[in-house]
């Protein structure tokens, strides 16, 4: 049975872990590149790449191989992620060692590069490759931070060229320089002021750092050059020659400095217990980070707004070589890839969907969209409007081992523990008592009295007692009651009246605040009432009225009609048959 191309990629999404699928992407072909991933993963890192779709046929007859459903779908897609992937970090360890300097007389860079020049060195550059475990944030349009986790390294470019100058000849004499030895020294990595780590000279330093709780930092790589030349001065002086030697040197430092948020993950988690059993947890961080489990296993999570790719940095497609008479452009052999965070539209989400947590709310400062922030070619389904980035995220859940509950964070590899409140801790969710009953009424409207309380005290839950509003994304900590489209609060007493007007069942429903803010916290609960005027005496009493008024012009039309044939007919009954 032939099975058609659609299908196959389709069932391919679903089976890839991990994967969300959709947009944009032209990677190296499959096989062309050794660097610890396997050909699919290879596949998935090029989102913001030309998106020529190659069909299948086509891409046999050229290459003389095929590819693999998900190699088909990132030729003419971008893929997204749900977690940050190790890909990135993966092909950029593996692809670095690619990167290789030029000799003593040529240097290359990267245009982004910041060039020194001295007496004898020239084109000289320290320059960041990448930073990794990282994820660059798309929060907004100006702000788009790089998180790096607290433990990570850092790849280096160092690359210069030796400007010896010319022979010089003059009448008596001759001047002639010969280069003796260039190196780099040293290379460092600097947090702001502080050296933190050093390193011996070295082209493309990798460089291990330790940032502990530093919360952000401007990043400095620099690297010291050296260099030493002979001077050879020849003097004919008569019939003798005399030679002169000496040598010269020049030191410089290069730098490059790149600004970083460090990503301490320290999340705050909470929890409240619900009158049948089921648990309410909360978890909040100061920072975008990605979600959490509930249970040991991982089956039981919850997402918060944000989505993954990897894209490659495009300032390094492209190296100039430089030497004394020229500058050449060429290939780079080497990609850095970034993991990039953006909001999605997808918006939270909890597993397993049909019988997992149910998400009761998620808080955060609103910011607008960061559409602009991300390449025209890069087609992810980032929000369009006004977002919830999710630092703080709630749910409801039968299904929670404490021991096991395990916050994951946006950059790879940085996962936390949350903190657990000391503070009323497991919250206690108490049951309300709704009622609700018609106490007056009139043929055109009727007044419903509206009751809450406490169901194990009796006491009455009043909605707008000042120490109950609270706020946590503009909601009353307090809650409200909704019934006949009207939002109302109880009094001191746990009472509201509500006037209707139109007959029917009402159905009236207590929204309790989140117990996060609202204390004491409740349960929800409805009660129903109906009305109708026809329910009292007086309803069909006015029913009758009304009705006698409606049939009153039948009833003239009915008597006038019959007095003008009484008046027009015959008088008797030999007039009325002769």
């Amino acid at each position: 049975m032939h099975t058609p191309a659609w299908a196959v990629v389709f069932v391919c999404l679903l089976l890839t872990s991990g994967l969300t699928g959709l947009v944009t992407a032209t990677p190296p072909r499959p096989g062309t590149e050794d660097n610890g991933l396997t050909e699919n993963e290879t596949a998935t890192l090029w989102s913001g790449d030309s998106d020529a779709y190659m069909n299948e046929t086509t891409y046999r007859q050229r290459y003389g191989e095929s590819r693999t459903p998900i190699q088909q779908l990132a030729n003419g897609t971008d893929i997204t992620f749900t977690r940050p992937p190790a890909t990135a970090a993966t092909w950029t360890r593996n692809d670095f060692r690619d990167l290789n300097a030029g000799n003593s007389q040529t240097s290359l860079y990267p245009d982004h590069a910041s060039l020194t020049s001295g007496r004898f060195i020239d084109d000289a550059h320290a320059t960041f490759f990448a930073v990794h475990p990282s994820t660059r944030g798309h929060l907004e349009a100006g702000e788009t931070p790089l998180y790096v986790a607290p433990e990570g390294s850092v790849r280096g470019f160092v690359d210069y060229r030796v400007r010896i100058p010319n022979t010089s000849q003059y009448s008596s004499s001759s001047v002639r320089w010969s280069l003796v030895n260039d190196e780099i020294s040293e290379v460092r990595l600097k947090s702001d002021d502080d050296v933190i780590v050093r390193s011996g000279g070295s082209h493309t330093p990798v460089l291990a750092y330790q940032l502990d709780e530093t919360w952000s930092t401007t990043l400095t790589l620099e690297a010291d050059i050296d260099v030493r030349l002979k001077k050879t001065t020849t003097t004919t002086i008569g019939n003798r020659t005399q030679t002169d030697v000496t040598y010269r040197t020049e030191t410089i430092t290069v730098a490059d400095s790149l600004d970083v948020e460090v990503y301490n993950l320290h999340a705050s988690a909470y929890d409240a217990a619900y009158p049948n059993g089921d648990t309410g947890v909360a978890i909040f961080q100061s920072r975008p980070w990605q979600g959490y489990t509930l249970t040991e296993d991982g089956e039981s999570r919850v997402r918060g707004v944000w989505r993954f790719y990897t894209a490659r940095d495009p300032r390094w497609d492209r190296l100039t070589q430089a030497t004394a008479t020229a500058e050449t452009e060429i290939h780079s052999e080497a990609l850095p890839v970034y993991v990039h965070a953006y909001p999605s539209r997808i918006g939270p989400r909890a597993e397993p969907i049909r019988d997992g947590p149910i998400i009761l709310d998620s808080w955060g400062r609103k910011r607008p969209s960061p559409q602009t922030t991300i390449p025209d070619t890069v087609a992810v389904e980032v929000v369009d409007r006004v977002y919830t980035p999710t630092y703080g995220l709630a749910v409801r859940t039968d299904n929670l081992d404490r021991d096991a509950l395990r916050v994951s964070g946006i950059v790879h590899g940085v996962d936390a523990t949350p903190i657990t409140s000391t503070v009323g801790t497991p919250r206690e969710l108490r049951e309300s008592q709704l009622t609700a009953e018609v106490v007056s009424q009139t043929t055109d409207q009727a007044t419903i009295h509206i009751e809450l309380r406490d169901t194990e005290t009796g006491s009455p839950i009043d909605l707008t007692a000042d120490d109950r509003h609270g706020s946590l994304n503009g909601e009353s900590g307090g809650g409200y009651l909704t019934v006949a489209d009207q939002r109302v609060r109880t009094n001191e007493s746990g009472v509201a009246v509500v006037t209707i007007d139109q007959p029917g069942i009402y159905t009236a429903r207590y929204h309790p605040g989140t117990w996060l803010v609202a204390n004491p916290a409740y349960v929800s609960d409805t009660a129903t009432v109906r009305w109708h005027p026809l329910g009292t005496l007086d309803g069909w009493v006015g029913l009758l009225i009304e009705v006698g008024w409606q049939f009153i012009p039948f009833i003239v039309v009915f008597y006038a009609g019959r007095q003008i044939l009484q008046f027009f007919g015959p008088r008797d009954d030999s007039e009325r048959y002769p």
